[in-house]
């Protein structure tokens, strides 16, 4: 059978299956192995088609944040590596405790607790699932680690990537899927839930044109919040949200959380906050796969930030770009004309990440500042010359620059403090960037048991239907530490294929 066909039990309107998974990428393609994994027959369908399958982990560099404690716990999960890679690495520990503690900071305490328990307790051993169905991991050296004094340190409690990035990663589980008899179908809109008093028996769905209802025992939602929506966008996230660029699938426009609140489910969490980031400022309005990779713009706590105004608008130190990035694009669309500029000098350019050199980037480059100040026609420069005068005078000096740690090195007696990475602007090149919001996805989602099962607003769970991804509501709030959401997307469609999978036996059974 080609996945792209229906499953060959399925007549012109209906067919049946222990469970159906709606949606395409790391957390659906995660349920739906899962579900297999018990026994259980399983139809995937994503609603894009085959080229650009995947949802917004196709967009992603592939990493992942989970619990390790040394050096031990990476090589099992990057046997290629070498003992020379090994030996100039130090890859630190990244304790169940320092999870927790990050999820508490980064959401202002407001993550769901049990969720966040079950994420952190369940990071590790996902890795390790992943690794079964062929997913190969490797440090991201350069990119979470940087060179010094000989040796890679890394930072930011995020050290390992699934080869190939997201795209990678999502084409291996695929060919998972396909070689364990899971069907596929490509270009299938789901667009309503079979519902009833005993619960959700199924979906309707678009497949190419022709409305299809697929009967199933039970529904995993895994399809994405509703950062491709404008309207909703503008609707939960508030005024001029709508004109943000979009980071990455044009599919995820809040379907899945459409029918399943038509129903009842119970919205939770942070409707009103999404992940975005510093993106290319003339990026196209969707991701686009081809160039994605060249469209982040995130080397920013080695350099300012400036708005139109010349003005800088918030601290670029304060915190790893791990624990800072997710919130920072929204800075930027609140500056007038929704941009800034990203502003660096020689002593830091070979620090910049490797999308700063496409040919996908809007940059300035000038051998004095007044120069570069001149170019950037949208600017006041004037402003723009005092503003760095102001900051290369408040830099201190005496504290050694250190891009691993948090070096202290900051500013004094500004407004608007630079709390590490401070460096005086004043070594020719200069370059700068233009960056406006990128909004990656949505942090509202539904309520779910700690079995991945979608609750009503009675609070009781809505038989048959369960929820993994970025549909569950509850984990993050204001922020977002880097490389949870492939963790979370595998751990809990970990849980909601397993969970599915055993109400609908419990049903056939009966």
């Amino acid at each position: 059978m080609k996945p792209q066909q229906m499953h060959a039990d399925m007549n012109a309107e209906t067919g049946t299956f222990d469970v159906v998974v709606v949606g395409g990428g790391n957390a659906a393609l995660c349920a739906a192995l899962s579900a297999r994994e018990q026994g259980a027959t399983v139809l995937l369908l994503e609603r894009a088609p085959e080229s650009e399958r995947g949802g917004n982990s196709s967009y992603t560099e592939g990493l992942m944040r989970f619990v390790y404690n040394g050096v031990d716990d990476i090589r099992a999960l990057c046997p290629d590596l070498t003992d020379e890679e090994v030996s100039c690495s130090d890859f630190g520990i990244y304790t169940e405790e320092q999870f927790f503690d990050d999820m508490a900071r980064i959401t202002q305490n407001k993550t769901d607790p049990d969720l966040c328990e079950i994420l952190v307790k369940g990071s590790n051993s996902a890795m390790h699932w992943l690794r079964q169905y062929g997913v190969r991991f490797m440090p991201q050296f350069g990119r979470q680690a940087f060179k010094v004094d000989g040796k890679f340190k890394f930072w930011g409690g995020a050290a390992l990537a699934a080869w190939g990035g997201g795209p990678g990663l999502v084409s291996t589980l695929y060919k998972a899927a396909e070689q364990r008899g899971i069907d596929i179908v490509y270009g299938a809109w789901v667009q309503d839930l079979m519902h009833a008093d005993a619960g959700v028996s199924g979906v309707v769905a678009r497949v190419h044109g022709t409305t299809r209802t697929c009967l199933a025992g039970t529904v995993v939602l895994a399809c994405g919040g509703f950062e491709a929506n404008a309207e909703w966008r503008s609707r939960y996230l508030g005024r001029g949200w709508d004109l943000a660029k979009v980071r990455g699938t044009k599919y995820n426009t809040g379907d899945g959380l459409a029918m399943a609140l038509r129903i009842g489910a119970q919205p939770y969490g942070h409707w009103s906050g999404c992940h975005t980031i510093g993106w290319e400022r003339y990026a196209p309005e969707f991701g686009d796969l081809s160039v994605t990779d060249d469209l982040e713009r995130g080397s920013y706590p080695f350099g300012i930030f400036v708005n139109a105004d010349g003005r800088r608008f918030l601290d670029e130190g304060a915190d790893f770009r791990s624990y800072t990035y997710a919130k920072y694009g929204g800075i930027v669309l609140e500056q007038p004309g929704q941009f800034a500029w990203e502003i660096y000098d020689a002593k830091v350019l070979h620090l910049l990440r490797s999308e700063y050199r496409t040919r996908h980037v809007t940059r300035v480059r000038a051998d004095t500042i007044e120069d570069l100040a001149a170019r950037l026609g949208d600017v006041n420069s004037e402003q723009l010359l005092k503003t760095i005068t102001e900051f290369n005078a408040a830099v201190q000096t005496g504290i050694p620059f250190n891009p691993n740690v948090k070096d202290g090195r900051c500013t004094r007696g500004l407004a608007m403090p630079k709390s590490n990475w401070a460096n005086t602007i004043d070594t020719s090149p200069f370059e700068a960037y233009a960056v406006t919001c990128g909004v990656t996805f949505t942090f509202g989602g539904v309520r779910i048991t700690n079995e991945a099962q979608v609750v009503n607003t009675n609070h009781e769970p809505i038989g048959g239907l369960f929820a993994a991804g970025e549909m569950v509501g509850g984990l993050f709030y204001f922020n977002y530490p880097s490389a949870s959401g492939l963790t979370s997307g595998t751990v809990f469609g970990r849980i909601a294929g397993r969970s599915a999978a055993r109400v609908a036996r419990e049903k056939r059974a009966a």
